[in-house]
């Protein structure tokens, strides 16, 4: 069969992303996060644009590496939780009073080993959204798609998220390269060796990449009133103030969760208006729009549906959405599995970045 060649809105993958790293962040269940993990890997794995490089696995690597970092942490200077079941005795280092909540060596629990992993695992599980949707749709084409007034902030984000895998990749490189020459030494002084030509590289692409900035007319003035710059900033302030206030009454039920979700649409207003008034002072063009269709739509709603189905069970308070930290398999809430695995179908109805033979 043969499926029509054409990259995905990426406004809808990152939209997907999101709404599986809001499900990710409402739970500690390990096997819906390991489900969550497990989905985006499926998802890159059959959608992604193999002539790109796959930012994935850097974001899979920095994840490994925080669990095993944390739980470290933890068997070493204690997280406050305690248990019965005592796994090893460190030896401990004592400490002054004004230091208390904080160990050095000791008892190691099994109860806080598993919070530790699971909280981590959480970490991760996001990061593995982000990586999905970072390799999906590349964040230099989302920027097309940003309001004018967000585009020197979305500029730096796009960098920012770049900047890492990218690295990596240079790294590998040079390490090639090196290897090549004879050089096959392992550990911290080798390392060492890789940072110069590695930022060198950096440097270079900076270079090249304000060049092609500067010749596009990238920088250039923008004609607008002190008046309208007021009442844009204003607007973005007490916008955002209104957001975080109403995440935060969403999130913790114990300041009134009743006022969260309607502060968080006066304030999600408020920094729209000051989107759309800093927009119509500075206009873009565009250039090969790319289409929303029913696959877009669908992809979307099966984020949503995910983030919809966790948030509910967390705030109900369904068994196995936040597990107690004990030597057995917690309780796995059906409807979350399930709206979980509803959110791997994009890699199955959307459309293939390159024609190819199925």
């Amino acid at each position: 069969m043969h499926l029509r060649e054409r990259l995905q809105h990426p406004a809808a993958w990152w939209l997907w992303g999101l709404g599986l790293a809001t499900a990710a962040s409402r739970t500690t269940n390990p096997v819906l996060l390991l489900l969550v993990i497990g989905v985006c890997v499926v998802v890159v794995t059959e959608r992604r644009d193999p002539a790109t490089p796959n930012p994935i696995v850097p974001f899979l690597l920095i994840g490994a590496f925080i669990i095993v970092f944390r739980v470290v942490m933890t068997a070493v200077l204690g997280n406050g939780m305690s248990g019965p079941t005592v796994l090893f005795t460190l030896p401990q280092i004592p400490l002054p009073d004004w230091a208390s909540g904080i160990r050095l060596g000791g008892p190691v629990t099994l109860e806080s080993l598993l919070f530790a992993f699971y909280d981590s695992l959480r970490l991760a599980a996001i990061l593995a959204c982000l990586g999905a949707a970072n390799a999906l749709a590349s964040p230099r084409r989302l920027l097309r798609y940003l309001p004018a007034t967000l585009y020197d902030v979305g500029t730096a984000v796009v960098v920012g998220l770049t900047f890492a895998p990218q690295l990596l990749a240079d790294a590998r490189t040079v390490r090639s390269a090196r290897t090549l020459r004879g050089h096959e030494a392992h550990g911290i002084r080798e390392t060492a060796r890789l940072a110069v030509p590695v930022l060198e590289t950096a440097f270079e692409r900076s270079l090249g990449l304000a060049a092609s900035m500067e010749s596009r007319g990238y920088g250039r003035a923008v004609r607008s009133s002190v008046r309208d710059r007021r009442i844009a900033s204003t607007l973005a302030l007490v916008g955002l103030l209104g957001v975080l206030g109403g995440l935060y009454g969403l999130l913790d039920s114990s300041v009134g969760g009743a006022l969260g979700l309607p502060l968080l649409l006066v304030g999600a207003a408020l920094a729209a208006a000051s989107l759309a008034v800093g927009a119509s002072r500075d206009r873009r063009s565009g250039h090969r729009r790319e289409r929303w269709a029913w696959t877009e739509t669908l992809t979307v709603l099966t984020g949503v549906v995910a983030a919809a189905v966790l948030v509910t069970g967390s705030v109900r308070g369904w068994e196995g959405i936040v597990p107690a930290q004990q030597a057995e398999l917690p309780a796995i809430p059906l409807p979350a599995v399930l709206a979980i695995l509803l959110a791997a179908t994009p890699a199955f109805f959307t459309p293939r970045p390159r024609q190819v033979d199925a």
